[in-house]
């Protein structure tokens, strides 16, 4: 199905808690990735779901993740092999747990092409990749190249929405004739629609002066804000304890499930099939408009 990498720029905080908000109302069968080279943190910040007799679960195992995947995947990587190494959270969301430390990223920077190959290659299931934040000629643009899209996570403060222009700039440049990029804009609750137009105001300016000044050759991905995440310490909080009842109400899920069927929808509608690009790849691919009928949503509660 589908692989979206998600990502953020210096400063800009928030991926992995984005990540499983999304994971946890997405409309369609979803696996949460860490892929942040910097380390991931699923192991010590969420409860494995109950197993055997133990009814109140554990917690997660940091050695069965994309530790235990790139061990076996030496003589090649296929989609059915990843299921093997996925856990499961309280509440039922699927979880690839990634590497504990940057020192043990250092052996893998082969494994993100084939792994982002492996990733668009499950079916039924759309991979939410948390790629942490960015760097420089980052190894993980191999994995973000094979994605249906990339989404950039920012504050709309003036030093995060600056440096975002920057890395927008840079991004572009290194994914051209790759997916487009979309911005997710985590904002105060109370000012939630003039922080998006904001951030939508920039992000446009500054990619019309990109294209301008962009040297021949395959076109740059297009980059276009697609909604908002509300800034909610408590509800971020819920989500390490027992899901449903206040965190469905809480506005971090809220916001989460209006954005994550939005975003299945303008999936849906990438190349005309629910496979997105990797079902009919003609150049770079546009994101569509929103839709204009209701998108499919996860009842409150199920999860």
């Amino acid at each position: 199905m589908a692989l979206i990498a998600l990502a953020a720029d210096k400063g800009a905080p928030g991926v992995t808690t984005a990540a499983v908000a999304l994971g946890a109302v997405w409309p369609r069968p979803v696996l949460v990735a860490e892929c942040d080279q910097a380390g991931g943190d699923l192991v010590y910040r969420l409860p494995a779901a109950a197993s055997g007799g133990d009814e109140r679960g554990g917690m997660l195992n940091p050695s069965r993740g994309l530790l235990s995947l790139a061990a076996t995947a030496r003589r090649g990587l296929r989609s059915e092999q990843i299921a093997e190494h996925c856990q499961r959270l309280v509440g039922g969301l699927d979880v690839l747990v990634g590497i504990t430390g940057a020192e043990q990223a250092q052996g893998m920077t082969w494994l993100w092409g084939p792994l982002g190959r492996a990733f668009a290659g499950l079916d039924p299931v759309d991979v939410l990749a948390d790629c942490g934040r960015l760097g420089a000629g980052t190894p993980l643009l191999d994995l973000m190249r094979e994605a249906d899209l990339v989404l950039l996570f920012t504050r709309a403060t003036l030093e995060q929405v600056a440096h975002l222009r920057e890395r927008v700039a840079a991004l572009s440049a290194e994914l051209r004739g790759g997916p487009p990029i979309g911005v997710i804009v985590l904002a105060d609750p109370r000012d939630f629609r003039a922080q998006l137009a904001e951030v939508d105001r920039v992000i446009t300016s500054a990619q019309g002066r990109h294209a301008a000044d962009a040297p021949a050759g395959p076109p740059l991905p297009t980059v276009t804000v697609l909604g908002g995440l509300a800034l909610d310490p408590k509800g971020a909080e819920l989500l390490a304890g027992s899901w449903g009842g206040r965190l469905d109400r809480s506005l971090l899920i809220r916001s989460a499930r209006e954005v994550a069927g939005d975003l299945v929808g303008r999936l849906a509608t990438l190349h005309g099939g629910p496979a997105g690009r990797h079902a009919a790849h003609n150049g770079t691919p546009q994101i569509p408009p929103a839709p204009q009928v209701p998108v499919g949503r996860v009842d409150e509660g199920s999860r």
